[in-house]
Formats: C-alpha cells, structure tokens, sequence
C-alpha cells in the first residue's frame, strides 16, 4: 500500500509540473505572437568607483594568499556603479549597474561581469537588461552578452561593448563606455 501510495503521489507531482510547463510555454507563446520585437541601441557610461568616502565597488574576496600571479585571480567586487549619459561623473545618471565581477583567468586580467543595468530615467525607466560574460580588460574593445532583462526589456537578449574611457592607475577607478544592443519586445 505504501508504494502504491508513494507511486501515486510521484506520479502527481510530475504531472503537475509538466502541466504547469505546457501552461507556461503557452502564456508565453500567445505574449509574443501579439508583440513585434525590436533593436534598441543605447550608450552609457560605467563609473567604478574604488576610493574615496563612498565607493561603488568595494572588494568581497581577496586573491588567494598563495596565489602569486600578476592578474589578481579570485579577487571579487560587488559593484553598484553610477551609469551616466556622458563620461564625466556629474552627468546625468541615468541608472545603476550592479552585481559583480571577479577575476577569473590566470593568464591576463580577464573578469567574470555579472551585472544588471537598472535603469532609472526616460522611456525605460525601472526596465533592467542582465549583463554576464567575460570581459578582457585590456583588450580596446570587448564584447559580453544580454541574457536578459525586465519590464520593456522583458526577453531580452543582445550584446555589450564596452571600451575603457578612463582608468586610474593609482586609485583603480574606471569610466568604461558601455554601447548596449538590446532585442526585445
């Protein structure tokens, strides 16, 4: 009788969650056959901020103490950087890029970027995209991919270049110029 049970009660349960999957591609389905998708550029610019009173990145993880290397592996940044229209700080801000990234290659300084764009003014106020991918700093130009995103970027999917405006040996501190190519609907 138990493994009756049991067997009933597991044969439930995945015909609950296969049902529930149909019903959700559904939804989705019939979402997008009503909207067209379209290509959205917008450029912004990204302000690490690791000194002064109020840093926008701060570290969560040293490199490994018998680490030795040149490329700062293992070290890790949760970041909440200001995201402005022009490079200069006292630009308009118009979102917040937060997440992290961390140094993830032991050959050059190449980062693991996990961040979303959070924006905050115009047409797309309170709509995110979701950056992840690898970023090789020193390379002039380097591309990451949009895995996602919220409100009107909601199904995103696109691609970042970034390309370094500003970087501040002795402080650390960054402006990067971010060109963001969003597919959405």
């Amino acid at each position: 009788m138990a493994t009756f049970l049991s067997f009933f009660l597991l044969s439930s349960v995945a015909l609950s969650l296969v049902l529930v999957s149909v019903t959700a591609e559904s939804l989705e389905r019939d979402f997008l056959s009503h909207k067209k998708e379209k290509l959205t550029h917008f450029r912004v610019y990204w302000h690490d901020i690791l000194d002064g009173k109020d840093p926008t990145s701060v570290m969560i993880m040293n490199s490994p103490k018998n680490y030795t290397g040149a490329t700062g592996f293992g070290l890790t940044r949760m970041i909440d950087n200001p995201l402005t229209m022009a490079p200069d700080l006292s630009s308009k801000m118009v979102g917040r890029a937060q997440g992290f990234y961390a140094a993830a290659s032991k050959e050059e300084v190449g980062l693991l970027m996990a961040m979303n764009f959070a924006i905050l003014e115009g047409k797309y106020n309170g709509s995110t995209i979701t950056v992840f991918g690898r970023n090789s700093v020193f390379d002039k130009v380097r591309e990451m991919p949009v895995i996602g995103g919220s409100g009107l970027f909601r199904f995103a999917r696109g691609y970042v270049q970034a390309r370094t405006h500003v970087f501040d040996i002795k402080t650390g501190n960054a402006v990067v110029e971010y060109n963001c190519y969003v597919l959405h609907y």
